[in-house]
C-alpha cells in the first residue's frame, strides 16, 4: 500500500510541485487555494509522464502545474553553495531583488513589479508557515533564515500565489527545511572566505524506532565585512541558527495513518550595518567606504520558533493536516538618521557643499549635530491552520477537493529613542540622554478560509478554480491618542488552466485577484496626516484620505515544453492595479513619524514576459554540459498622478515605477562529471530608477546596469567527502545596488571561498 502525502503513499494532483515529500516534508498549508504539494506514485508517473513544470535544478521530479511556479532544489543549492538568497533567486524569472549589505542579510524581494522593499509585498513562508515577523501588522521582513540550511526554495506567481495570503499581489516564496531522515544521516560543512568570513554548518538525524525520529541542525556565518569606515571600525556580522525536529508516526501501512512533528528554532544576529551610503562623487572614488558617522551603526535581533504539526491519512483518498505555530522576534537597530535637523538624503544630495558633509566624514569643526536613532521592535506571530483534502476518480475525470482555514494573530510594538551626537576628531560623542520619540503597538487578527477544486479530464486538460476569503481586524494603540481599530473583508478568486497539447508541449493561462492588506499604523491619522520633510527622498504628504488596500487583477498565459534534455517556458503577464500602495519604512528614508503609514499611487499597469530555457548535452567521459537561460522583461505605466513620500516627487501619467529593471536575466553554464563539477553564472540587471519618471534617467536618480559573474567548483574526494570553492563576483565588478535610504550603496566585491563537506546516510 502506498501512503498518500507521507513518502510511502503519495499522489499527484494538479499543481503538484517537483519535490520528494516524505512525511517529514509535508507542508500543512491552510489558507491556500490554488496548489497542493504531493509526489506521484511510480504508476501515476508512468501515466502522466508528459507533465511539466519549470524547474531550476535538474534532479527535481517534473509535474504539471496550472500557474507559474519554480523550484531551486537541494542539488542546485549545493552545487552553487549560495549563502545569499539574492543569488539563489537570481535563477528565477520574474523575481527582482535589491541588495543592501552585500551578504543578503535583509533581502528585498519583489515579484512581477511588486515593491521589493523589505519583501513586504511577498508572502514569505518556511515549511508553509508565515515567517515574516508580523505578516499582517508589519510585513517588512527584517528577519530571513540562513539560506545554506535550506532543502529547497519554491517561488509561486500568478494564480499559483492565490493560496498563499495575505499578499497575493506578486506571489510567494516558500523555504523548505531539512526533513527528519528515515535512517541515520548527518553532515558537516566548513568554509573560509575573504574578509575573514567563516561558515560552520552541521546536522544529525536518525530514525529512533517505534515511529520516532529526530534531526538537529546548527549553522553559523560571520564576516569582518568588505566596507571600510573612516577612522576604522567593524563592518561585519555574526549570524547563527539552530533547529530541532522531532517526529512520531503510526504504521505507514495502516488504513489510518497519523504523524506528529514538533519543530523548534532559535536564531540570532549582530551586524554592524547602517542606512548611510555615499555621495556620487565618493562612490566613484572609493565605493566601499563608509563615513565616520556610521561607526555606531548596529543591528541586534533574536528569534524563537515553535511549530506542532499533524498529518493524517484515511485510506488513499482523505488527508487531514493541522499546524500550530508561534514566532517571537526582537530587534534593535541604531543608526544615523539626521544632521543639523536635515535628513541625510538632503545632505548626500548636496554632497561636499552641505555644512553637514564634514561631520559625516569625521570633521566636527562646524558644530553640526548628528542624530542617531534606535528603532526597537518586538514582534509576535502565532496561529493555527487546518486543511482537509478528498480525492476521487471516475472514468476520465479526476477531482481533488480541498478546504481549509487559518486563524492568525500578530503584533508589533514599536519604540524609538533618539540621541544627539557631535563629531570630535572622528569619534561620535553623545550630547545627552536618549529621548523616547515613539511608542505604539499595532496588531492584527485574521481569519482566512479557502476552497479549491482541482479537476482533470483525459489527463490532458486541467482546471483549478479556487476561492480565498480574508477577514482582518487591526488595532493601533499609542499613548495619549484614541485607539484606532478597523476591519476589512476581502474575497480573492483565482483560476488556472493547463492543456497538454503534445507529449512535450503544454499551454497555460490564469487570472487572479491581487490583494495586500492595510497595516494598523496606516489607520492612524487618516484625517491629519503629518507633513513629511521636503527632501529628495521624502516630499510632503498631502494625506487626508483613509488608506485603501492594494488591489489588482492579474493575468498570465504562456507555454511550457520539456523533452529528455530540453526544457523551456515562456509566460506573458499583465497586472492591472486599481490601487498600488507603498508603505513608509526607514529603509525608504521615511521619517520615524511616518514609519508604517501607507500611501496610494492609484492605477498602475505592470506587464512583461518571462523566459526560461535549458539544454543538457552529453559529452565524452561521462560529462554533462548544461546551459540555462532566464530572462525577464518588465514594463510599468503609472496611470494617475500620485504623491508617495519615499518616491521623491509626484508621479506623472506614463511614468515608470522605481526599482523595477526593464531587462534582467542570467546565463548559467555547468559541467558535471562523476567526481567533479563546475558552474558559471552571469547575471545581468538593467538600469533602474530611484524615482518614477519617463525617458532617460537623470544621473542623480540612476542605478546603472551591471553584470556579475559567479563561479563554483567541487571535487568529491570520496562518496562522502567533498572539497569545494566558489567565487562571488569573480571579475570584481564595481556596481551600485541602490540609492535608498541615504546615498549610493555598493554590491559585494569579489569574494573567494574554499570549503569542505562531509555527509553520511540519506
Amino acid at each position: 500500500m502506498t501512503r498518500f502525502g507521507s513518502g510511502a503513499r503519495a499522489a499527484r494532483r494538479v499543481g503538484a510541485l517537483p519535490q520528494r515529500l516524505s512525511a517529514g516534508r509535508w507542508l500543512c498549508l491552510c489558507a491556500f487555494p490554488v496548489l497542493s504539494f504531493a509526489q506521484a506514485s511510480p504508476a501515476e508517473e508512468a501515466e502522466d509522464e508528459t507533465d511539466v513544470v519549470t524547474i531550476v535544478g535538474r534532479k527535481s521530479k517534473v509535474a504539471r502545474i496550472t500557474g507559474s511556479a519554480h523550484v531551486v532544489d537541494e542539488e542546485a543549492l549545493s552545487t552553487h553553495e549560495h549563502d545569499d538568497i539574492h543569488r539563489v533567486l537570481g535563477k528565477v524569472p520574474g523575481v527582482y531583488v535589491r541588495d543592501e549589505d552585500g551578504f543578503g542579510l535583509r533581502p528585498n524581494i519583489g515579484l512581477r513589479g511588486a515593491s521589493s522593499d523589505r519583501s513586504a509585498k511577498v508572502t514569505l513562508m518556511e515549511d508553509g508557515v508565515l515567517l515574516a515577523p508580523a505578516p499582517y501588522a508589519a510585513p517588512a521582513a527584517y528577519y530571513f533564515p540562513i539560506t545554506t540550511r535550506m532543502d529547497g526554495v519554491e517561488v509561486f506567481k500568478g494564480p499559483a500565489s492565490v493560496r498563499h495570503g495575505p499578499n497575493t499581489i506578486g506571489g510567494a516564496v516558500n523555504l523548505r527545511t531539512r526533513p527528519v531522515p528515515r535512517r541515520e544521516a548527518g553532515g558537516l560543512d566548513l568554509a573560509y572566505g575573504e574578509f575573514d568570513s567563516r561558515k560552520v554548518h552541521g546536522f544529525w538525524g536518525d530514525d529512533l524506532g517505534g515511529g520516532a525520529g529526530l534531526v538537529a541542525e546548527v549553522v553559523r556565518l560571520d564576516s569582518d565585512g568588505f566596507k571600510v569606515i573612516d577612522g576604522g571600525a567593524d563592518t561585519g556580522f555574526e549570524k547563527a541558527e539552530a533547529m530541532l525536529k522531532m517526529r512520531y508516526e503510526t504504521d505507514p501501512e495502516a488504513f489510518v495513518y497519523n504523524r506528529f512533528e514538533l519543530k523548534l528554532g532559535y536564531a540570532t544576529e549582530t551586524s554592524n550595518e547602517t542606512y548611510l551610503g555615499l555621495t556620487d562623487a565618493d562612490f566613484e572614488a572609493t565605493p566601499y567606504r563608509r563615513y565616520a558617522a556610521s561607526q555606531l551603526g548596529e543591528l541586534e535581533w533574536t528569534r524563537t520558533q515553535a511549530q506542532l504539526r499533524y498529518d493524517g491519512d484515511i485510506g488513499n483518498d482523505v488527508h487531514l493536516s493541522a499546524v500550530g505555530y508561534r514566532n517571537d522576534f526582537t530587534r534593535a537597530w541604531r543608526k544615523a538618521d539626521e544632521c543639523g535637523g536635515e535628513s541625510l538624503a538632503i545632505v548626500l544630495a548636496d554632497g561636499a557643499k552641505s555644512a553637514c558633509y564634514k561631520p559625516l566624514t569625521g570633521d566636527g569643526s562646524g558644530g553640526e549635530a548628528l542624530l542617531l536613532g534606535t528603532n526597537d521592535r518586538d514582534y509576535i506571530s502565532q496561529g493555527i491552520q487546518l486543511e482537509g483534502e478528498w480525492r476521487a476518480r471516475s472514468g476520465i475525470l479526476r477531482n481533488t477537493l480541498t478546504v481549509g482555514a487559518r486563524l492568525h494573530y500578530d503584533e508589533v510594538h514599536r519604540t524609538r529613542d533618539e540621541t544627539v551626537y557631535r563629531m570630535d576628531s572622528g569619534v561620535l560623542i553623545p550630547g545627552g540622554e536618549p529621548a523616547r520619540t515613539r511608542d505604539e503597538t499595532g496588531s492584527a487578527t485574521a481569519w482566512a478560509f479557502h476552497v479549491l477544486d482541482e479537476v482533470a479530464l483525459w489527463k490532458r486538460w486541467y482546471l483549478t478554480p479556487g476561492l480565498r476569503v480574508e477577514l482582518i481586524d487591526t488595532r493601533l494603540d499609542a499613548p495619549g491618542v484614541p485607539d484606532v481599530t478597523a476591519d476589512e473583508a476581502v474575497v480573492i478568486p483565482g483560476v488556472g488552466t493547463y492543456f497538454q497539447w503534445t507529449r512535450w508541449l503544454g499551454l497555460l493561462a490564469g487570472v487572479h485577484r491581487g490583494f495586500s492588506p492595510v497595516t494598523p499604523s496606516s489607520r492612524a491619522g487618516d484625517d491629519e496626516a503629518p507633513a513629511l520633510p521636503e527632501n529628495p527622498s521624502s516630499p510632503r504628504a498631502d494625506g487626508g484620505e483613509a488608506p485603501s488596500p492594494e488591489e489588482s487583477l492579474n493575468y498570465e498565459g504562456g507555454a511550457r515544453l520539456r523533452t529528455e534534455h530540453t526544457h523551456g517556458e515562456l509566460i506573458g503577464f499583465f497586472n492591472d492595479y486599481s490601487n498600488l500602495t507603498g508603505t513608509c519604512t526607514n529603509s525608504q528614508a521615511c521619517p520615524s513619524s511616518q514609519v508604517g503609514r501607507q500611501f496610494s499611487a492609484g492605477r498602475v499597469y505592470v506587464y512583461g514576459a518571462e523566459l526560461v530555457a535549458g539544454q543538457t548535452f552529453g559529452l565524452p567521459a561521462e560529462i554533462d554540459l548544461t546551459i540555462d537561460v532566464t530572462y525577464t522583461l518588465t514594463l510599468s505605466d503609472i496611470r494617475d498622478k500620485a504623491l508617495i513620500p519615499f518616491w521623491g516627487r509626484e508621479s506623472e501619467k506614463g511614468d515608470a515605477l522605481p526599482y523595477v529593471p526593464v531587462h534582467q536575466g542570467q546565463v548559467a553554464l555547468g559541467l558535471a562529471a562523476p567526481r567533479w563539477g563546475t558552474s558559471f553564472a552571469a547575471s545581468y540587471v538593467g538600469e533602474m530608477r530611484d524615482k518614477p519618471g519617463q525617458g532617460s534617467v537623470p544621473h542623480d536618480e540612476l542605478i546603472e546596469a551591471h553584470t556579475v559573474l559567479d563561479a563554483a567548483a567541487y571535487y568529491e574526494v570520496t562518496d562522502r567527502a567533498r572539497l569545494y570553492a566558489k567565487a562571488d563576483n569573480l571579475l570584481d565588478t564595481i556596481y551600485a545596488v541602490g540609492r535608498r535610504p541615504f546615498g549610493l550603496r555598493p554590491g559585494k566585491p569579489r569574494q573567494v571561498w574554499a570549503g569542505f563537506k562531509y555527509r553520511f546516510g540519506e
